[in-house]
């Protein structure tokens, strides 16, 4: 388990590289806590933006990624 995911990515990624062991990376709650702060400032765009830190994650490694987004993400890709 990497946390926080989104600032280390690059950890994300050394740790895929390393194993073939499922690799999990938690989206912490102050990452969801500034997305959802900002998008409520009207300086971002939430949704899209957290779907870019999640797929950034996804890219980096993650087989399996913990975040407060869950409920909203399951809607976005369904």
């Amino acid at each position: 388990m990497v946390k926080p995911a989104v600032t280390y990515l690059d950890v994300v990624s050394h740790v895929r590289a390393m194993t073939d062991v499922p690799v999990a990376a938690y989206h912490v709650s102050g990452e969801y806590a500034m997305i959802k702060a900002a998008a409520e400032k009207g300086w971002i765009d939430g949704d899209a933006v957290a779907l870019e830190q999640l797929f950034a994650v996804k890219r980096a490694g993650a087989d399996l990624i913990l975040t407060y987004f869950a409920k909203e993400a399951a809607q976005w890709i369904a």
